[in-house]
């Protein structure tokens, strides 16, 4: 089959409204170009937030403190039960309190960079600037940033920079960063200007006279299906990992919010990108549902290595210093056991596909910490990662502080998403996406601890100031169940919780979503091909075909049914992977979390070519053959280069 035959070419996409300009200014700029909503008007203005992580708590929060109403909208039985929660590390920001030449600048270039320069120079710029306020938003919150003896907040450093930018709390920093957004949208549910409602699942968005108007809904206790009405919808729903089964991901992440709304006209941008973790506990067995991240910080004082010779299957301490391979330092000495992700990742499965890997299977590379131990005490290095090395024993049974942790790349986090301008709106007029639902700044690789810092800036700052710009010109027309494309949009739910409750087949959805995981991990993970991305597609759409005939979902739709809930999520996977497998395909070059074997250097690292891929694949949704519009990007402040981190 030719690339024609996948998908069709559309006219290009541009972001219309990222002011030009010296780069330093284009975000105030633009906040003050912006049509304001006076204090009485917002009171009149309804806005939906769908989920509750550090992007849709911190944004529901702000926008019922500027005295909108807002409906809040997460399936987990509690705001505070979102996945932000698991982020550990910490969180980037130019403060340069340890006073080593980071800068917004430098937060701007290594994030630009460690991108492999498929984002976005006005949204990264605007972030890096954003970065310190965040913090002091934070630490206003009472959120319990670890201190210098001084009492200046510490850092630690993080891959991809070489200066020390990341503020952190132990390692649960994104779970003390979401009781910080939580307590803020508690007291906005309080003041009675956020309405919550958990355990409720959005299944469709509602498009009224080309405008996005509301969603529906299901209630996953009750099974009742309902339309809520509003003047704009945000998108806080997270990434897509868990098409892959096995990631770091909650069970419950999925893509549904953001599919249907992409299946309704909003442009679905690089969905191929997807960042491999190097630092995952490694799978087990077959029996596993998902997989354990150890934090990146881990990296500061943890050093990576295999044995130099291959299936040398000795306990790690038999093992002596001359024996060892310590690769990162010794391929990337500038960086060492701290380059980026993506980076790290490619480097363990190289040494592990020469027969160097360590433990079942030879799938995993040590993280030693014992010549941390030995420098620092083992009280000093329990004080910073003490809740990692308990989480790792608990799940290995082997205690980190005197045998190395055993560590695998897995699916962590998506740079892909939804398109949205400089507003954050989406193609959809009154549709917002923030956070990982959004593709905006991060390129074709995240730089560790820029996840939590992407999802406050947009909640807590960007959104709350360019949402108004849309609002001014409402309040729009009420709405009612009666209206002919609300209720179309409620009976394409009901046809379709119909549709996957009467296929009652003889195979567990589970299993489908499995093997669905596995094809894209083989063919789509860390490294791609032409050939395996043409056979993925090909078993892609054959075993979705298979679903819709043989996929056992028991139960009804009128109350609790977590069957039926992962069914619908599962069968939005299969549509998503089909996409990605194509967006990788069109792209014949390696960036990032994106590599192809035909496209590498002589060192065997990414080739990017920049003459023909440098911008944003947009896609159209289109079933069989999507089509693709292209954002040219432009670098004008850091210019592309061939990536480096020897």
């Amino acid at each position: 089959m030719t690339m024609t035959d996948y998908y069709t070419l559309g006219d290009p996409v541009a972001d219309t409204k990222a002011p030009d300009g010296p780069i330093e200014t284009r975000w105030e700029r633009r906040r003050f170009g912006a049509k304001l909503v006076n204090p009485a008007n917002k009171r009149k203005l309804t806005v939906i937030v769908v989920g509750t992580g550090l992007a849709g708590g911190s944004a529901a929060a702000t926008l019922g403190e500027l005295g909108y109403q807002v409906k809040s909208y997460c399936y987990q039985d509690s705001p505070r039960r979102a996945h932000s929660i698991a982020a550990q590390g910490g969180i980037n920001a130019a403060k340069n309190y340890r006073n080593d030449g980071d800068s917004v600048h430098r937060l701007f270039y290594d994030t630009v960079k460690g991108g492999d320069f498929r984002s976005r120079e006005s949204n990264v710029h605007r972030l890096a600037q954003i970065s310190v306020q965040i913090i002091d938003q934070c630490v206003a919150q009472g959120v319990p940033f670890a201190r210098e003896y001084g009492g200046l907040l510490d850092t630690r450093s993080f891959g991809g920079a070489q200066v020390s930018r990341t503020f952190y709390a132990r390692g649960q920093t994104g779970q003390q960063l979401l009781l910080g957004a939580y307590q803020a949208l508690e007291r906005q549910i309080a003041a009675g200007t956020v309405t919550m409602h958990d355990r409720h699942e959005m299944l469709e968005l509602i498009i009224v006279d080309g405008r996005a108007r509301g969603i529906v809904v299901r209630d996953l206790v009750t099974g009742e299906i309902s339309t809520e009405f509003a003047d704009a919808v945000v998108l806080a729903s997270g990434g897509y990992g868990n098409v892959f089964f096995l990631s770091t991901n909650a069970k419950g992440c999925n893509v549904t919010a953001s599919w249907r709304a992409h299946r309704k006209g909003a442009l679905f941008a690089n969905p191929c990108y997807t960042q491999i973790h190097p630092t995952c506990i490694p799978v087990s067995g077959d029996h596993q549902s998902k997989l354990t991240l150890m934090s990146e910080s881990l990296r500061n004082d943890g050093r990576v290595w295999v044995p130099k010779a291959k299936g040398d299957n000795r306990v790690p301490a038999d093992i002596p210093e001359d024996e060892r391979d310590y690769y990162l330092e010794r391929i990337y000495p500038a960086f060492g056991n701290l380059v980026p992700r993506d980076i790290a990742s490619r480097a363990a499965k190289n040494v592990c596909d020469e027969g160097r890997g360590v433990g079942p299977g030879g799938l995993g590379v040590y993280l030693d910490f014992a010549a941390a131990i030995g420098r620092l005490g083992r009280d000093a290095v329990e004080a910073k990662y003490g809740n990692l090395f308990e989480m790792y024993q608990r799940i290995t049974g082997e205690d980190p502080y005197t045998t190395p942790m055993r560590i695998y790349p897995a699916v962590h986090y998506t740079m892909g998403g939804l398109w949205v301008d400089y507003d954050l709106q989406s193609t959809i007029p009154g549709l917002f996406v923030i956070g990982e639902a959004n593709f905006s700044d991060h390129g074709a690789n995240r730089l560790g601890a820029s996840a939590l810092m992407q999802g406050l800036a947009d909640g807590y700052f960007v959104l709350p100031n360019t949402i108004g710009d849309y609002l001014a010109a409402g309040p729009f027309p009420k709405l009612d169940a009666e209206n002919a494309e609300v209720a179309e949009a409620r009976k394409l739910v009901e046809d379709r919780i119909e549709k996957l409750l009467a296929i009652n087949g003889d195979r567990t959805v589970d299993s489908f979503h499995r093997e669905l995981g596995r094809i894209m991990w083989e063919y789509c993970g860390m490294e791609r091909t032409d050939a395996g991305l043409r056979k993925a597609i090909s078993e892609i759409r054959e075993l979705k075909a298979e679903f819709w005939q043989r996929a056992k979902v028991p139960g009804d739709g009128e109350g609790l049914n977590q069957s039926l809930e992962r069914a619908g999520r599962v069968a939005d996977f299969f549509e998503l992977a089909e996409l990605m497998c194509i967006d990788a395909l069109h792209r014949e070059e390696s960036c990032g979390g994106h590599f192809r074997a035909e496209s590498q250097t002589e060192e065997g690292e990414a080739q990017r070519d920049d003459d023909t891929f440098s911008y944003v694949a947009a896609w159209e949704f289109g079933g069989d053959t999507p089509v693709l519009h292209k954002e040219d990007l432009t670098f004008e402040y850091v210019h592309p280069s061939q990536r480096s981190y020897k």
